[in-house]
């Protein structure tokens, strides 16, 4: 039977070449090009921005006379800067498959940076005369606000989202009739995110023979599909164990490798974990968009709040560029400091 991160890698594989067979030939020769260096999940994110761009080019650069498989590389060898320049103002409100789409200066700045990919392969091919895409400069990107839960007001809304997910308290009532189904699995989902930080693919992806209690310790694929082992505190346990012995004492799922099912019997989805976290936090933080990403977040500041070490955040949370931790949790660097020099005492009184 395969995983999860292998059925995800086919289906991703599979939407490459349904997206490809649409584009100009070339592009194939691309993606073979650029197999060895890349995830299949990052090759299938090109194909969408390629998908896109193309489609561009068809409307607006060459006004309809050429439809995107009549794209020739002859075609790109003529784009100037300026052609970028106008894909990036394009894509701030554009349609594609007959759905509106719009994008935020991180969006554009990918989609920049699958062209940019792009048009540097088949320049170091000597197809390609110039690079125009490198000329082009990447929006400029503004801090982001870390959005995350609260713990040390007045309100403990990490404590609250999982006593909600528990008692269900600010449900409706078709919610109610589903809540008691899935609370002892939705609190052992928020715990697990709030407990250990793990992203959603690493939560969605788990099997039951991934948790070892006697050491409390289970094993996560990261990005990339490197494993590795992290660890939980007692609180998590507990919640893990209850959801397990009440899934273990169904007879229908006995054949299923998935530790989190939906109410299908069958492994939870990504879909399916959004939207309970978002339906809970909804209850506890209606001015926030708590996200399952917003969970991470809230578990790296706890944990960066508590150790104080940088270095110990970006090894549990998977960042491979400390620099990325820093980046996230530096705002926080202030209280741990002015927390540091009050416990420092220079006289006994």
């Amino acid at each position: 039977m395969r995983s999860y991160f292998e059925e995800r890698t086919i289906s991703s594989l599979e939407r490459i070449r349904k997206i490809t067979d649409n584009l100009p030939y070339y592009v194939e020769e691309f993606f073979v090009g650029i197999e060895n260096r890349t995830t299949p999940l990052t090759r299938l994110n090109y194909a969408y921005d390629l998908r896109i761009f193309f489609d561009f080019l068809s409307r607006k650069v060459f006004r309809g006379k050429k439809d995107v498989l009549d794209i020739s590389i002859e075609d790109l060898d003529k784009l100037a800067a300026n052609d970028i320049e106008l894909f990036l103002s394009y894509l701030s409100h554009y349609t594609i498959n007959g759905k509106e789409e719009s994008c935020t200066e991180r969006g554009k700045s990918r989609k920049l940076a699958t062209i940019r990919s792009f048009f540097k392969f088949f320049f170091n091919k000597g197809v390609l005369t110039a690079n125009v895409a490198v000329k082009v400069a990447m929006p400029k990107l503004h801090d982001k606000e870390i959005v995350r839960l609260e713990s040390d007001g007045k309100i403990n809304e990490i404590a609250a989202i999982i006593n909600t997910a528990d008692t269900g308290n600010g449900l409706s009532a078709k919610q109610q009739q589903f809540h008691k189904k899935t609370r002892i699995r939705d609190v052992a989902i928020l715990t697990l995110f709030l407990g250990t930080g793990i992203r959603i693919s690493e939560l969605v992806g788990l099997n039951t023979e991934d948790i070892d209690f006697n050491s409390n310790a289970f094993v996560v694929t990261r990005k990339g599909g490197n494993r590795t082992i992290l660890y939980f505190g007692d609180e998590v346990k507990a919640a893990l164990e209850e959801y397990l012995v009440e899934r273990n004492g169904d007879d229908a799922v006995k054949n299923e490798p998935a530790l989190f099912l939906s109410l299908r019997k069958k492994r939870i989805s990504t879909r399916e974990v959004q939207d309970l976290v978002k339906k809970y936090a909804k209850i506890v933080s209606p001015l926030k968009k708590i996200t399952p990403h917003k969970l991470r977040s809230t578990f790296g500041t706890n944990l960066y709040k508590e150790t104080g070490d940088i270095y110990v955040v970006a090894d549990v949370l998977g960042h491979k560029d400390v620099n990325t931790t820093k980046k996230h949790y530096a705002a926080i660097s202030d209280d741990i400091r002015k927390r540091a020099v009050k416990s420092v005492k220079l006289r006994d009184k």
